[in-house]
């Protein structure tokens, strides 16, 4: 790998982390984009290439990674659950949660209510982790 891919692959980590730590926040791709000192569309692109999704659709994910921890660990409204993790829109949230986790969040708050919680949450967390861009594709085959 060159020097020079070694240099954006750092820069699109910081990034990556900036989603991490402010995904409740507001933000855009172009904020995301400068971050890591690169246009927009060459952003998405090598974003895309490196962790094998958009940073829009990494953003969703990690966005609904933590409406699933809310959702099983309190007894928030899924409408607080919703807006505590950064979505504007219910309908989108929950259109959204679906097609990352397959179930509603209601019917997701239903079904680990009746799980026995014999493993500790550490594994539970990884085992229920929304799974998306190459892991997707190394889980499927």
């Amino acid at each position: 790998m060159s020097r020079d891919q070694e240099d954006t692959n750092r820069r699109l980590l910081r990034a990556r982390d900036r989603i991490d730590r402010k995904y409740a926040e507001p933000l855009d791709v172009t904020q995301l984009a400068a971050v890591a000192y690169l246009t927009r569309s060459h952003f998405i692109r090598e974003f895309k290439r490196v962790f094998g999704e958009t940073p829009y659709r990494y953003l969703q994910r990690r966005r609904v990674e933590r409406a699933m921890f809310l959702l099983r660990h309190t007894d928030r409204s899924v409408t607080d659950v919703c807006t505590a993790v950064g979505f504007t829109c219910l309908g989108t949230f929950s259109r959204t949660f679906s097609q990352i986790v397959g179930q509603s969040p209601s019917v997701y708050r239903a079904a680990v209510a009746e799980e026995n919680r014999v493993a500790p949450t550490s594994f539970a967390m990884r085992w229920s982790r929304p799974v998306g861009g190459r892991e997707k594709e190394e889980r499927n085959g």
